[in-house]
């Protein structure tokens, strides 16, 4: 038994896969802030009354969380001190010397995690080819580690001048603090992110350590709860590139957590993608907090090098800390069940980017909070049925959220509260179709060409009108739609990615070199899936690397041939190059050389199969029709609108919209002009009439 655990901005969602019986449990808990940890075992508690499955019965669990990103966001990560080579010290501030928005005349830049007065130099120097050129001075180290103490310091970035070249100098500065300040962690960017571009490389070092101290001890107060219950199975983390690390990688490089939940949401895409035959899917993913859209293209999600956190504008690329990282390329806006909806000072209704979250919550939650919210307007709008909400283990108060869209939209606007309900839905709907159908063109696609999984707390309440405005045919809701981000922790395979800069001309690279260092990395992920049980003949090797056109400043990724590299694999390297590049661009440049730049080596276990059963405990001949209720629709007003039991859908049937079914994790809404079907899963297949 496999045990995936999410956690959000407002609920943390599990899934519980047994592989005997090839059931899928689900559950969900409120997030409990500040400490996260008592929600997860409030849902381990869940899990174990309402199925009799203690923890100390499963064999593995799989945990994402948005703790990275907070501390970044909320800048509560720890007293973090950065050391660079001499004369560098202000990397961090000065950056690319670029201006996100040339028109905003009060631009405000992304704020360095390390103050200018604990940025400290050492004398030292490499040259771009690893060549010594300063030896490092080892006597002024002293001096440093007696400032590092002086001043509290709880960890240290280091990253000194061209380190992915020669990593010696910065390995002897790790080896003297981890002897002269034990207590203190530290963050070598030959580690972290061992490639070119000094800036995203600092920024990438210090984040690393500006995030450690806290995500190691929520990490290891996590492993020792669940020893202590009795769990004596692997622990695995979600990372940002869909793929799993161990506790203690997770631990060492918390930096690759940044977008854990949500790599977890486009996993299951990918899974759910495979069964259903459908190579390229739009994921649409929202929460209580946020909503995602992800494009899965010929069944692979797009992996990008290029992540920004802390964004001081969120929309705008540049107004954030640059991280090269691994990350599934995804667009995130604040729009969840939890945003909240206010008149702004022109005397229009906005939606976001801020959330309830848990606590208070929306106002129907009933927890002391007073502005109205998405879920709000959902609930007055008949959408949720205030005594099924969780499968009726949380009641909602439809009162209070008439109130609170009353008072501080109705009011104002001279309108209905239905209406300044249904302009809270339409909004957001609105706001993540534009999103997303940017994010698609972006790349050069078509939205009309994708049909659409919708998914999350929030999602199948949303879906259907976000896929109308994008004109999608096809709509799909999967088993556990509520839950699914953490169905695809249960689905995604442990990995290790390595990296290594190695500049040089296509035609006139050393390939000795080449395939040694290659070699080395491929090692290196042998070893670490080792850790995991995973032998050399279960892994997947991928080997990537990230070429460009001599003098431009930006690569593209390319697949390597497989076997021993040499000068007769020139060819198929150009070819593919090319290929890659008109695709993106629709143009290839003649006459100029190929250049190499940075080398990845994705060595990864086999991927988790598993058929999709949601556990039921609706009888097999139960009635899916549970009546009627008033629904509002844009179109038509309030009428009758049939309302339906997931569980007791069966297979192949049919129906025609608008309907509202409801499950425990969450409500599917489906308008008019539409035809429903069950598929042989159990998953909910729309078909659109535009």
């Amino acid at each position: 038994m496999k045990l995936g655990i999410d956690i959000g901005g407002t609920f943390t969602d599990f899934v519980l896969f047994d592989d005997d019986s090839n059931q899928l449990y689900f559950a969900k808990t409120l997030t409990t802030y500040p400490d996260p940890t008592v929600g997860i075992f409030n849902g381990v508690k869940e899990i174990e009354a309402k199925y009799g499955f203690p923890v100390k019965d499963m064999d593995g669990i799989v945990h994402g969380t948005t703790l990275v990103t907070n501390a970044v966001i909320e800048r509560k990560g720890a007293k973090t001190a950065f050391i660079t080579t001499k004369g560098f010290e202000d990397v961090l501030e000065i950056g690319r010397e670029m201006r996100y928005d040339i028109y905003d005349i009060f631009l405000t830049m992304p704020k360095p995690l390390v103050p200018r007065n604990l940025r400290m130099g050492v004398a030292e120097r490499v040259d771009t080819h690893g060549n010594v050129l300063t030896p490092l001075d080892e006597n002024a180290l002293q001096d440093l580690a007696n400032t590092l103490k002086q001043n509290g310091i709880e960890a240290v970035g280091v990253c000194l001048l061209n380190s992915f070249a020669n990593t010696s100098h910065e390995k002897a500065l790790g080896d003297f603090l981890s002897k002269n300040v034990p207590d203190m962690y530290y963050s070598l960017s030959s580690e972290i992110m061992p490639e070119i571009r000094e800036y995203e490389r600092s920024s990438a070092t210090a984040m690393n350590a500006y995030v450690q101290p806290i995500t190691d001890k929520y990490l290891k107060d996590f492993e020792t709860q669940l020893r202590d219950s009795g769990f004596e199975g692997n622990i695995n983390i979600m990372i940002s590139s869909g793929k799993l690390t161990t506790i203690d990688g997770a631990r060492k490089s918390p930096i690759h957590l940044l977008e854990s939940g949500p790599a977890g949401g486009a996993m299951a895409g990918v899974f759910y993608g495979t069964h259903l035959e459908e190579e390229n899917l739009l994921c649409f993913d929202m929460g209580g907090t946020t909503a995602k859209a992800c494009v899965i293209y010929e069944g692979k999600p797009e992996i990008t090098n290029h992540f920004e956190a802390g964004r001081v504008k969120r929309f705008k690329k540049g107004s954030g800390l640059p991280v090269r990282i691994p990350v599934i390329d995804l667009i995130e806006i604040g729009a969840g069940g939890g945003s909240i909806a206010r008149v702004n000072t022109i005397g229009l209704l906005t939606v976001g980017p801020d959330s309830a979250s848990s606590t208070p919550g929306p106002a129907c939650y009933d927890r002391g909070g007073e502005d109205p919210t998405v879920t709000d307007a959902d609930l007055v709008l008949g959408y949720l049925n205030a005594d099924y909400f969780l499968g009726g283990e949380m009641q909602l108060n439809v009162e209070a959220a008439r109130k609170a869209i009353q008072k501080k939209l109705a009011d104002p606007l001279g309108i209905s509260v239905e209406d300044a309900a249904m302009g809270i839905h339409k909004i957001v709907n609105e706001n993540m179709a534009n999103a997303a159908r940017v994010h698609v063109l972006e790349k050069g696609m078509d939205p009309r060409h994708f049909n659409m999984i919708g998914f999350g707390g929030a999602g199948p309440v949303h879906a259907f009108g976000v896929a109308k405005l994008l004109n999608t045919k096809r709509l799909i809701i999967p088993v556990g739609a509520g839950v699914t981000s953490a169905l695809g922790f249960l689905v995604s395979p442990v990995a290790s990615e390595k990296i290594h800069s190695f500049i040089g001309e296509l035609d006139g690279l050393d390939w000795k070199a080449v395939n040694d260092f290659l070699a080395g990395m491929e090692e290196e992920g042998h070893q670490f899936l080792q850790q995991s049980n995973i032998s050399k003949a279960d892994a997947i090797i991928e080997r990537v690397v990230e070429m460009r056109y001599a003098g431009q400043g930006h690569e593209i990724t390319i697949e390597l041939p497989d076997g021993e590299l040499n000068e007769a694999s020139i060819p198929e390297i150009e070819k593919r190059f090319k290929k890659e590049y008109e695709f993106r661009y629709n143009r290839s440049i003649e006459g100029i050389a190929l250049e190499m730049v940075t080398w990845r080596v994705i060595v990864q276990g086999p991927i988790p199969q598993m058929e999709v059963k949601q556990f039921s405990t609706t009888a097999s001949d139960a009635e899916a029709f549970k009546g009627t209720r008033q629904v509002y629709f844009e179109e038509t007003g309030y009428l009758d609108c049939p309302v339906y039991d997931r569980y007791a859908l069966k297979t192949n049937e049919k129906f025609d919209g608008p309907a509202i079914i409801e499950e425990t994790e969450s409500t599917t809404v489906i308008g008019i002009n539409s035809t429903v079907m069950v598929d042989k899963d159990k998953n909910i297949i729309i078909d659109l009439h535009h």
